[in-house]
């Protein structure tokens, strides 16, 4: 071939393989210079995990030994085993469930269902492992999965202990098994998909508002806001007590003979124990260590303090003395209203929301209660369902930054810097209010389904003898004490 020839034909072939070398130099030198660019994913703060595992143990203290001796001290000696046997059992039993799919229902899209129940892809904890993060409230901040589901474990267990106590001394330990089992997966599991599930900061600060609430749970896209679980802890045990008290019926001698506590030392060893552990349970709902998980703990010190006094006075000046049940009392009465308000409220609101909680509580404890006539046993209801109402509605008053609360915090800005938005009376109290009326209607209604189911399949309640042999003896074959 003539010179002329190569020349003619393979100058541009030499050219086109000149540029192409070119442009995949410039794009390999380019590739690392992308990559610098993107952002990085979050990684958790150390700080923000060890105070997580932190709050979590603090869960697990209120609910054993805690709510165990709260509740323990209250009872006749004869079923004080009973109940640390139920609460503590119950706990481990909820712990089981959590891990196999309650977490995935209640943490997860549901699809078609989101807006009630999550699905069940997490089921197993399928692909939750040391590598894998959940958002807290604010955008680019994580914490491990992990730490979330040991967290969220807690509060699942704790909430059908709560129930406990509306028909101590008189429940078969089989049926309350049952009960439990059934409990959790219909009503708890989509209570905290409803009220705690929504899509996260990261999507609502890329997406519409729109998208954002047609993402989440049927009481979030209400606008409703709940810190720790006034509605999904308090208000559904609440008033599944009242129903469980009410298919019961009262206990033999109920109105006729005395049934005072055995141990009011023990009551109170337990009630310490519950302020103590709300501190996880209120300020570690931040998911985070930031101003805010500080508020929720001064907040939790100011109700409860001012709930103890409440109740006391009001008892002091209608019954002529004051009691130590009756302080212990108010102190659960208003670190149950305090829940839902820890992180919205300022602390002069919540001082104001503990004192009326323990007053109001004090009410429906005594005179509600009596005009009724219904045996809630160690006063489930006018405790946690009342103070957990009062609690929720406050929170939509007590937020308003104009009353010294944080705001409706706009949780997409970047790394915990939310400030407060909007705020309309108006629009949040209907919201807060739809929220409460959903969870009575949720919980209420199938409690009472699922307390029939129960009682059609292994029955609720034990023989005559055995509730006045106590519990102690004829369920499980043991004593409390030996005398």
């Amino acid at each position: 071939m003539k010179l002329g020839s190569v020349l003619r034909w393979g100058a541009p072939a030499l050219t086109a393989g000149l540029m192409m070398a070119v442009a995949a130099y410039a794009q390999d030198a380019a590739a690392p210079a992308a990559e610098a660019a993107a952002p990085a994913a979050p990684t958790p703060n150390k700080g923000d995990t060890v105070w997580m595992l932190l709050s979590t143990v603090l869960v697990l203290l209120m609910t054993v030994p805690g709510l165990a001796l709260f509740y323990g001290g209250l009872v006749r000696t004869k079923n004080m085993l009973s109940v640390l046997m139920q609460v503590f059992v119950i706990t481990s039993l909820v712990m089981v469930i959590w891990l196999v799919y309650g977490y995935s229902l209640a943490f997860t899209d549901g699809g078609s269902l989101n807006s009630f129940v999550g699905g069940f892809s997490k089921a197993f904890l399928s692909g939750v492992d040391v590598t894998t993060t959940v958002e807290s409230f604010s955008r680019g901040v994580v914490i491990p999965e992990i730490v979330f589901v040991c967290f969220q474990m807690t509060f699942a267990a704790i909430t059908p202990a709560l129930i406990v106590g509306a028909f101590a001394e008189r429940i078969k330990f089989s049926a309350l098994l049952l009960f439990t089992v059934l409990w959790v997966t219909f009503i708890y599991f989509p209570m905290a998909h409803m009220v705690w599930w929504w899509p996260g900061p990261e999507f609502a600060a890329t997406n519409p508002a729109e998208a954002t609430v047609a993402g989440a749970g049927l009481i979030w896209s209400f606008g409703a806001i709940d810190f720790a679980g006034g509605t999904v802890v308090h208000i559904n045990a609440g008033i599944t007590a009242l129903v469980g008290a009410l298919v019961l019926g009262p206990r033999i001698g109920f109105g006729k003979e005395a049934m005072p506590p055995h141990s009011l030392t023990l009551t109170l060893v337990g009630a310490s124990l519950l302020w103590v552990g709300w501190f996880g349970f209120n300020a570690g709902s931040n998911l985070e260590a930031n101003g805010y998980a500080a508020l929720a703990m001064l907040n939790t010190f100011a109700a409860t303090a001012a709930a103890v006094l409440g109740w006391m006075f009001v008892e002091w000046m209608t019954k002529g003395h004051p009691s130590l049940l009756g302080a212990v009392s108010g102190a659960i009465a208003g670190l149950v209203a305090v829940t839902p308000a820890a992180g919205f409220a300022g602390p002069m609101g919540s001082l104001v929301l503990g004192a009326a909680a323990g007053i109001i509580c004090f009410i429906a404890c005594t005179s509600v209660k009596n005009a009724l006539g219904y045996d809630d046993s160690l006063d489930v209801f006018g405790v946690h369902c009342v103070g957990g109402i009062v609690g929720a509605i406050a929170t939509g008053i007590l937020v308003n930054p104009a009353l010294g609360g944080a705001g409706i915090v706009d949780y997409t800005l970047d790394n915990g810097a939310g400030t407060a938005g909007a705020y309309v009376f108006g629009a949040q109290i209907i919201a807060q209010l739809k929220g409460v009326g959903v969870t009575i209607l949720w919980s209420g209604i199938g409690s009472f389904i699922i307390y029939k189911i129960v009682d059609l399949i292994v029955g609720l309640r034990v023989t005559q003898e055995k509730e006045r042999e106590g519990l102690d003896v004829t369920e499980h074959g043991e004593r409390a004490y030996n005398m």
